[in-house]
């Protein structure tokens, strides 16, 4: 017959032993990687964006856009104001998006998404991560740390892309100009995917009035055909100008394969 009867010095060391381990992992958790796996995993991570246009089907789906005003002197002098609601009808095919505006506020409109006053955004679907891991925009990878998204591991890296080699275009009120960006990017540490990244501008010109701009974009998996494919789902950018500073949430929702006959719900309210 077995007995189970533990001293108290037992109890103490097996304690003891359980936390020297918990310890362990936390420390194996927040250790930085060795120069090799850093730069082992942005070559991943560089695959696996310069590739992903390429991998994503001809989809559709619905973007809706909160827009947001509020009054500056330089700094934010007053609270954020809605300005409107767009609901867009967005296309991709064949590694490029189509934006096609089809209500403001709800109702219908004919105006065209790009003749539209006010600060826009493209390049959710890859473009702007195809930019930055492109060799030509020689962007700098610092590691900086290890997260945890949506129980993913992720190692964070800031990067930076100079004016020099951007071939990124920043428009504001008709103005438009070659700007250099960084931020931080977070990569699966599995799969070498992106799950979520931003991007902020600097060595603005300025005659484009504008002191900052910062975009983030979020990734999960969506059905698209029958098939889970890594799609944007939420995004924000805010500007900051000398007279007024404005915010676009974004949502993407409603996947679908795209055909010709494709049909969309533009339920805004939903």
């Amino acid at each position: 017959m077995t007995d189970w009867r533990y001293t108290s010095g037992m109890v103490r060391a097996m304690v003891l032993a359980f936390a020297g381990l918990l310890a362990w992992i936390s420390l194996a958790w927040g250790q930085k990687p060795s120069d090799a796996d850093i730069a082992a995993l942005i070559e991943r991570g560089r695959q696996k964006a310069l590739e992903y246009t390429r991998s994503l089907p001809d989809f559709a789906c619905t973007e809706v856009v909160h827009r947001y005003s509020a009054p500056s002197d330089g700094q934010r002098t007053g609270g954020w104001n809605a300005t409107d609601t767009l609901a867009i009808k967005l296309r991709y095919s064949q590694g490029k998006e189509e934006h096609h505006l089809e209500l403001i506020n709800g109702k219908a409109t004919d105006r065209k998404y790009d003749e539209l006053s006010g600060a826009t955004s493209t390049g959710e679907f890859g473009g702007i991560l195809r930019m930055i891991f492109n060799p030509d925009s020689q962007a700098a990878f610092e590691w900086e740390s290890w997260k945890n998204v949506r129980k993913h591991r992720t190692a964070v890296y800031q990067y930076a892309v100079s004016a020099a080699h951007s071939p990124y275009y920043l428009r504001y009120q008709g103005r438009q100009a070659v700007v250099g960006i960084h931020g931080a990017l977070e990569i699966d540490s599995e799969t070498a995917e992106v799950l979520h990244f931003n991007y902020i501008a600097y060595d603005i010109p300025t005659n484009l009035n504008l002191q900052s701009t910062v975009t983030s974009v979020d990734y999960d998996f969506a059905d698209v055909g029958g098939r889970s494919y890594l799609l944007p789902v939420r995004s924000e950018t805010e500007m900051h100008g000398s007279m007024i500073w404005v915010r676009n949430k974004m949502e993407f929702r409603e996947y679908r394969k795209f055909s010709a006959d494709s049909v969309i719900d533009f339920g805004v309210g939903k």
